[in-house]
């Protein structure tokens, strides 16, 4: 499988609506307003770029800024990941789709989520780049630092394991809610 493509869909995946919509404004001048209307997607957004040549795996500079300007610095790092490294995680490392409760804890931790994030064995290190690469946005940091945790467990990054370590802050009602 093309690693370009699986850091596309990637990407993809990540984006909220509001982002998307900032994307399709960015890509007016390259991309015809008919074809950005039937945009639904980040995967088709990369589609017409990859069409147009305007991204490639070895020409990423017009989805880094893009990704600049949506300030979405976790997407840009990822990208010049991909620059030095020449690959992205392999899906296999990818944790089961119907074990992304990430949504539900989001919503449920505030301020304390570090102390979740220290629990699952997140260095501290990791933590402070993600708090930098989105300095004004708590949620965002607190999304990223699960992504995190996932990507470093794989296919061990198990719903339980999560419970349990809300359990262990006293975060009880969260994770009755991650059990629902």
């Amino acid at each position: 499988m093309d690693p370009f493509l699986t850091l596309l869909n990637s990407f993809s995946s990540s984006l909220s609506d509001a982002e998307l919509d900032s994307l399709k404004f960015l890509c007016r001048k390259e991309i015809s307003k008919r074809r950005l209307e039937s945009v639904r997607s980040g995967r088709d957004l990369f589609g017409i770029l990859l069409e147009q040549q305007l991204i490639a795996s070895d020409k990423v500079s017009f989805l880094e800024e893009l990704f600049k300007n949506i300030k979405r610095e976790d997407l840009v790092s990822q990208l010049k990941q991909f620059e030095e490294e020449g690959e992205v995680n392999a899906p296999d490392d990818q944790p089961d789709a119907h074990e992304k409760p990430i949504e539900v804890i989001c919503d449920n931790v505030g301020k304390e989520w570090k102390m979740l994030m220290r629990k699952l064995d997140i260095s501290e290190v990791k933590l402070e780049r993600i708090v930098a690469a989105n300095p004004y946005n708590l949620r965002e940091q607190f999304h990223q630092s699960l992504r995190e945790w996932q990507k470093w467990k794989g296919r061990e990054a198990k719903v339980a394991d999560l419970i349990k370590a809300l359990r262990g802050c006293n975060m009880n009602l969260v994770a009755d809610k991650v059990e629902k």
